[in-house]
């Protein structure tokens, strides 16, 4: 299977911790992420450029969105889960993590799990973000499975290339970050295999004109 790891964040200062503290956490996941048959993208914003006025994927034509926003559309379709990677800004998810996504339809993500991972250069983890994210991301349809990851002082845990740090116990942070992705495995896998048989959205009526279409049944 393949699954994407999507870090939101595009700060490359952090004083006085390392520069983009996030880039390691998101190393890390990816490396934890990818065994046997199971592979996994790190997708970081800064290498995507969907401009800078706001429009997201499903406003273009077919055909017609920018090449980068088309490619990371296709990524995410063809992927079968997700590893969110979020630092915390006032007691949210990053705002850069949330323009990326807000790029795209929940078309994309729907019927697929995915894994929400926070890290703070403080105590705490990310642990508010998260609880914020899990709101989200159940609103994009891609149900986060129900174990977390947190890291807090990531710098003190990670080296540059996601890799444990020799002094923190590997094993223990490999278990940690094991429960969360052998949840996410699990129901992906089981995602994949009744999509495979049944095709949700034949079953079920898109809206396609206006929002409104989603509304309650009015009374006659």
């Amino acid at each position: 299977m393949k699954f994407l790891v999507i870090l939101g964040t595009v700060r490359d200062s952090a004083p006085p911790n390392p520069p983009r503290l996030g880039l390691r956490v998101a190393k890390a996941c990816v490396s934890q992420i990818y065994q046997g048959n199971h592979s996994a993208e790190l997708i970081d914003p800064l290498d995507f450029d969907v401009g800078p006025t706001f429009k997201p994927y499903f406003a273009y034509a077919r055909s017609k969105a920018p090449s980068q926003l088309q490619s990371l559309a296709d990524k995410i379709e063809t992927a079968d889960g997700y590893a969110m990677v979020s630092p915390e800004y006032n007691h949210s998810m990053s705002p850069a993590l949330a323009h990326l996504l807000n790029h795209f339809g929940s078309s994309l993500f729907s019927y697929k799990p995915s894994a929400i991972v926070t890290y703070s250069a403080g105590q705490w983890g990310g642990t508010r973000a998260a609880v914020g994210m899990r709101t989200f991301l159940s609103e994009l349809g891609c149900l986060p499975v129900s174990a977390m990851i947190q890291i807090p002082k990531a710098h003190e845990v990670l080296a540059e290339d996601g890799s444990f740090l020799e002094n923190v116990g590997a094993e223990e942070w490999i278990d940690y970050f094991g429960r969360t992705f052998t949840q996410l495995k699990w129901w992906a896998s089981a995602a994949k295999k009744q999509r495979d048989e049944i095709d949700p959205r034949k079953f079920l009526r898109s809206f396609k004109r206006d929002p409104s279409q989603r509304n309650t049944p009015q009374a006659s």
